[in-house]
């Protein structure tokens, strides 16, 4: 294989799906003093996407960029009393709810390291166990997703507006509200994974389906586990061959990993598909419900849009996978496997959703954090 196909389907394999990274969180941490918050490009991406002026964008990067940083020190200074905590874009803050059970002093230091306080009724360890009662249902196809919802102090499940009626739902809605609490949500759509057969692009391949690459790691590639079982061979966008599936899992979980060898290698780079320029990886904090995120695919490239919920279970065809996280950002058949990115901190492999880039839809991503830690495996940064 010629060295510049080597190099470009280096890079595709790394890229294929970067979502909403030109709006994305930029922990400081991930950045060098005085460097520039986004790129041009990405800046201009964000004001298309999001309606923002470039000094609005600007503001907003800054601003997840603390969010980001705080979240974690925010749950361990709340411990028991700490509701969830989502970014905030009207205020540019991160709101993080409490029960009644925290002091005034554990107020007033979320408040003195920027946080917006909220008091609510339940704790975050309340819901997630309500959550997880839900888990332990059977769910029926029009009920498409549920998750733990700081903001309403309840399980908020997602169902087919359509299909709302119907007697499976009713009875599945009536055992969830045995669990917790419940707030039904009608949605336009069931949702589905987002592999699809062979067609033209930057993707890779195995047997006749086609999904896009997430990162690259030491030794390889994370992705999809819904676009291929262990050992099943995979080929690059030229058809190529580049390694073989060492791990993967579908349904519960949605994630793999593929060797790479062959004359390919890693690189820790996202396509910007030339809407963007190429963004480098520098990390995997995790961007808190409410800041922004792009996806990188091999069919719909890239788009951009916010993070809507953390550890959402959904409820696809082949079976229900667990701790998910919910964008609004569209993606299409093809672009399963690829890259969620929020400024240049890695998010996760995109999974399924509903709609398309043309009408709008949105998302799922299993979390790169996890598929790392369930394989030992190294996230490739630059």
């Amino acid at each position: 294989m010629r060295r510049k196909k080597v190099m470009r389907a280096a890079a595709a394999a790394l890229l294929m799906l970067g979502g909403l990274s030109a709006a994305g969180t930029l922990p400081a941490a991930a950045q060098n003093a005085g460097e520039p918050l986004a790129s041009q490009s990405m800046l201009t991406a964000m004001q298309h996407d999001f309606g923002l002026t470039k000094s609005q964008a600007e503001a907003r990067l800054k601003a997840e960029r603390v969010a980001t940083n705080l979240d974690p020190k925010a749950r361990v200074t709340a411990g028991a009393a700490y509701g969830g905590s989502w970014f905030d874009a009207k205020s540019n803050r991160l709101t993080v709810a409490v029960t009644d059970d925290a002091s005034a002093s554990v107020r007033q230091k979320l408040q003195d390291a920027g946080a917006t306080v909220r008091t609510v009724e339940r704790s975050a360890r309340e819901l997630d166990a309500a959550k997880a009662r839900v888990d332990r249902l059977k769910a029926p196809k029009s009920v498409t997703s549920w998750r733990a919802d700081p903001s309403t102090g309840s399980v908020v499940i997602d169902v087919v507006r359509s299909k709302a009626a119907d007697n499976d739902v009713q009875r599945f809605l009536a055992n969830a509200r045995q669990a917790g609490p419940v707030t039904v949500n009608k949605v336009a759509e069931s949702v589905s994974t987002l592999a699809a057969g062979t067609v033209g692009g930057d993707p890779y391949y195995t047997g006749n389906v086609r999904c896009s690459i997430g990162f690259s790691v030491y030794g390889g590639f994370v992705t999809a586990g819904h676009c291929g079982q262990p050992s099943s061979a995979v080929y690059g966008w030229d058809r190529s061959y580049v390694g073989n599936f060492q791990g993967s899992s579908f349904p519960d979980n949605d994630y793999a990993w593929v060797n790479v060898g062959s004359g390919w290698w890693t690189v820790p780079v996202v396509l910007g598909w030339g809407t963007v320029s190429d963004q480098l990886v520098r990390g995997s904090n995790v961007a808190p419900p409410g800041t922004s995120i792009c996806r990188s695919g091999s069919t719909s490239h890239w788009h951009c849009g916010n993070v809507l919920a953390l550890n959402e279970t959904v409820n696809y065809s082949q079976g229900a996978v667990h701790q998910m996280t919910k964008t609004s950002v569209c993606a299409e058949p093809g672009d399963s496997g690829g890259s969620f990115i929020s400024g240049d901190q890695a998010q996760g492999v995109t999974s399924g959703g509903w709609g398309n880039c043309s009408s709008g839809g949105e998302t799922w991503f299993q979390p790169i954090n996890e598929i790392l830690g369930r394989y030992g495996l190294t996230l490739h940064t630059a």
